[in-house]
């Protein structure tokens, strides 16, 4: 591609087409996250269609900057809403996914962007769940967040290899944005200072592919005034071990507090007792616990099956009740399941199919449990 500089630009994507039938009431018919109540007279089942999953991307290969390699990209779907037309549930709005840029020495990185929270890198496989990583409300902490890190690889003697990850983020807490145009400050920023991050991890070769396991923390702020001062953090660890030639073991565990923003708990770092400009209205940050494992079977170069199960549990304990306003809308879920099984068939390198069914149970701190199931069908050509 020619571009308004000197330097290498490569444009890449997929195309991706879902086809999908959906049982259940769910937050959204073609992507749901978590069920919710069905209400006579509606539906308990649904069929539709979409391409708004598809991606498209740009990398820019730049010059050498004191002795580093430099590269940019650009990652973004249309995924970003509806307009207002007679025609716009199947004109979606184009939106930004990830951005950013890498400076790449020897054995030491530094990244600079929105991309997920480098200290959770893990997703599991899934073509119906691409505008946001699978299982991202039932155990896997994906919101794509600005942050900054630099990464360092030590080479060990016996041929593996240790990673130390450290930087800031941008403390996202999962509030919606209070006007179209213009920012306000979230919880997380009004505290005045970054949310820190870390990870640190080792891998190493097996006679099945590499093997690796890491552990990360983060730690934030939140200033939700009057003196209420929420400290958020979190633990994890991940792992992604070959068991044998075509099997391997995939996920990830989290445990922590207030973490809305990276995507625990629906989205929410908090729950209130009342409006949050009353003095006398309480904040509770829930704790949170999670993860997902995912169990991927290759027994062709260009066959796939894979199996996951994610559980999110961010139990309000000591809250009567939750305020419904300030952006966190309707009652707090406290518990949220997904279970997926798909296959996935490339026909050629860059041209697959795949059929996933998923079931999703949650549990609201109230009034009950709700289920819904979707089965899905894509179709995606590479790039």
């Amino acid at each position: 591609m020619e571009s308004g500089s000197k330097y290498r630009v490569r444009l890449s994507g997929m195309a991706l087409f879902n086809a999908f039938t959906t049982r259940g009431a769910s937050n959204n018919f073609d992507l749901p996250d978590y069920a919710v109540p069905r209400y006579p007279p509606e539906s308990n089942s649904g069929f539709g269609a979409t391409v708004r999953q598809s991606i498209l991307g740009l990398d820019v290969f730049g010059p050498d900057i004191f002795g580093a390699k430099t590269r940019a990209n650009v990652r973004a779907d249309f995924f970003g809403g509806f307009p207002n037309t007679t025609s716009g549930v199947n004109t979606g709005l184009f939106r930004l996914r990830t951005a950013g840029l890498r400076l790449d020495w020897q054995q030491t990185s530094l990244v600079v962007g929105q991309y997920t929270p480098f200290f959770s890198p893990l997703s599991p496989t899934s073509l119906a769940s691409v505008a946001h990583p699978a299982l991202a409300s039932s155990g896997n902490l994906w919101v794509w967040t600005p942050q900054i890190f630099i990464e360092h690889h030590i080479t060990l003697p016996d041929g593996s290899s240790v990673s130390l990850q450290g930087g800031i983020m941008d403390p996202l807490t999962g509030e919606l944005p209070g006007d179209s145009y213009y920012r306000a400050a979230q919880a997380g920023e009004r505290a005045g200072q970054p949310a820190y991050a870390a990870r640190v991890a080792w891998a190493h070769g097996s006679p099945y592919g590499p093997l690796s396991v890491g552990a990360g923390g983060y730690y934030a702020r939140q200033n939700w005034d009057f003196s209420r001062i929420v400290d958020a953090w979190v633990g994890t660890a991940d792992w992604d071990l070959p068991l044998s030639h075509g099997l391997s073991l995939t996920g990830e565990f989290y445990r922590g507090r207030a973490i809305g923003g990276l995507g625990a708990a629906e989205g929410r770092s908090v729950a209130f007792t009342g409006p949050l400009d009353d003095p006398q209205t309480v904040v509770h940050a829930p704790n949170s616990t999670g993860g997902w494992a995912q169990l991927k079977f290759m027994p062709l170069a260009k066959l796939e099956f894979n199996s996951a199960y994610g559980e999110d549990f961010s139990p309000m304990r000591g809250l009567q009740y939750a305020y419904q306003g300030e952006g966190y809308l309707g009652f707090p879920i406290g518990r949220n399941q997904t279970i997926t099984f798909n296959t996935i068939y490339h026909l050629r390198s860059n041209l697959m199919l795949s059929v996933e069914y998923g079931r999703l149970r949650t549990a609201e701190t109230q009034p009950g449990l709700f289920s819904a199931n979707q089965l899905s069908l894509s179709a995606a050509a590479l790039f």
